[in-house]
């Protein structure tokens, strides 16, 4: 086994503790982030006189030319070594010869993990924001066909008022529009470069900081060794900004599984969004929705995970550190590829228009707007609310909704009841009276898909620059 220490020992390592203590099994994931980082820093070495520019050059060359292996399918990472940063070094030593032994020159391996690490979760930041926008715009096309879609909304799972979809689907288009945002603000507090902090008190070499964060895109170097090599909040942010997407991603999922089902109908699903059953021939299960909502438990449980193993480290690195790759490649994986289930199937499915207006006529949604109705002819709110609150009883004792009863009927109720009545409770009037910022009216409604198409396009122009 190749190691980059070992000077100090007598003995080989026992094969149970390199089974806990290798990583090159997970870090390999980060081979390009390593090695680019490994090439301005010896690019700085060169050009602070620590190391010759010639033996610089030759590093570089050696490096890129590994980066172009890996990368085009010549060069397989081997699992002899410890981790990512021995195999690269190694490697590189059998190109370049003794000049690649200069590479680690003023570096510990504590803050190349962690420069690592800040590339790594910087980009995959920049990718998950990408997965989201995309959605948005699946989200957006839903809300601008939706305006005249009525359907019922809901408190408590119960039918409370009327909606639209593009109001309904409005709520989620806000929800991941902030999810894009925290993204954002993720990487603006990770982009600091730690290299050069050392083992934890930096180095007595003239490294030049300012120059390796600039190569690397960075908005400066990190202001304290101490705290580069053992911060991990970077990562602990972005997957607390995963789980409240798969939080998001979960909740909307609930949703369509309850759409789809035979009670409601609202929606069909697309068959390459849906399985079916090994016993009963008749079934198409929602199992996408259902494993988007499963696997947001086990995107908590990585967040959680990584909680409690930084919760008792003392400064600065400590080996527990290690245990943040695994946790965060597979938030990442997971948080991702639902983002894109997701998109597909919203993309594909189905929204059955007449159910979902049959559906919101049939569970009194009109109720608060026949209150309001007495309201406008002097009735006080209280004393409407108890009225209707009576007629919705006798409602349902009669198996009628209100627009069924006759004028005669109504008028047992209150005196205050007339013919326009039944205009103002129509499904359509109760819609578009509501025409407050953010409510379902459509003259609200389309004004909150223009300002959301702006705001999506801005981003998506933003997101494409950066």
């Amino acid at each position: 086994m190749a190691q980059l220490w070992g000077g100090r020992f007598t003995k080989q390592t026992d094969d149970l503790t390199r089974i806990i203590n290798d990583s090159i099994g997970f870090d390999k994931r980060l081979w390009e982030e390593d090695i680019s980082g490994s090439i301005v820093h010896a690019s700085m070495l060169g050009k602070q006189g620590i190391i010759s520019e010639e033996a610089a050059g030759r590093i570089k060359a050696g490096l890129e030319g590994i980066l172009d292996d890996i990368a085009g399918g010549r060069l397989e990472i081997s699992e002899d070594y410890e981790d990512i940063h021995s195999f690269v070094e190694a490697e590189l030593i059998r190109r370049i010869g003794d000049d690649g032994k200069k590479l680690h020159t003023g570096r510990s391996r504590n803050d190349q993990v962690a420069l690592d690490m800040r590339l790594f979760i910087k980009k995959e930041t920049s990718q998950t924001q990408d997965l989201l926008l995309q959605l948005e715009g699946t989200v957006l096309d839903i809300m601008e066909k939706g305006t005249d879609v009525f359907m019922p909304g809901f408190t408590h799972l119960q039918k409370a008022q009327p909606v639209t979809l593009a109001h309904h689907f409005g709520a989620y288009f806000e929800m991941f529009k902030r999810d894009v945002q925290r993204l954002s603000d993720c990487r603006e507090r990770l982009n600091y470069c730690p290299l050069g902090s050392g083992a934890l008190a930096g180095t007595t070499y003239p490294l030049d900081r300012d120059y390796v964060a600039r190569e690397l895109g960075f908005a400066a170097p990190t202001a304290n060794s101490m705290d580069s090599v053992s911060d991990r909040d970077y990562v602990i942010e972005y997957l607390s900004a995963l789980s409240l997407i798969m939080m998001h991603l979960s909740r909307l999922s609930e949703e369509v599984i309850i759409w789809n089902s035979n009670e409601y109908r609202f929606v069909e699903i697309d068959d390459a969004y849906s399985t079916g059953s090994s016993i009963m021939p008749q079934k198409k299960n929602p199992d996408v929705a259902e494993l988007i909502r499963g696997k947001t438990g086990r995107v908590y449980g990585d967040l959680l995970s990584l909680l409690t193993t930084m919760k008792g480290i003392p400064l600065a690195y400590d080996k527990d550190m290690q245990e943040d790759k695994e946790a965060a490649f597979d938030a990442i994986d997971t948080a991702n590829i639902c983002i894109r289930l997701m998109d597909a199937m919203l993309g594909t499915i189905k929204f059955n228009a007449d159910v979902m207006a049959a559906s919101a006529m049939n569970g009194f949604t009109n109720a608060t707007d026949a209150a309001d109705y007495l309201v406008t002819k002097g009735v006080p709110f209280r004393d409407a609310h108890a009225v209707i609150g009576s007629l919705v009883l006798y409602c349902i004792e009669q198996n009628k909704g209100i627009l069924d009863l006759t004028m005669e009927e109504l008028r047992r109720f209150s005196e205050f009841f007339d013919e326009d009545l039944y205009d103002a409770v129509s499904l359509e009037s109760c819609v578009e009276r509501r025409i407050t910022k953010g409510a379902p009216g459509r003259a609200a409604m389309e004004e909150e898909i223009r300002i959301s198409r702006e705001w999506l396009a801005e981003h998506i122009e933003k997101h494409a620059a950066e």
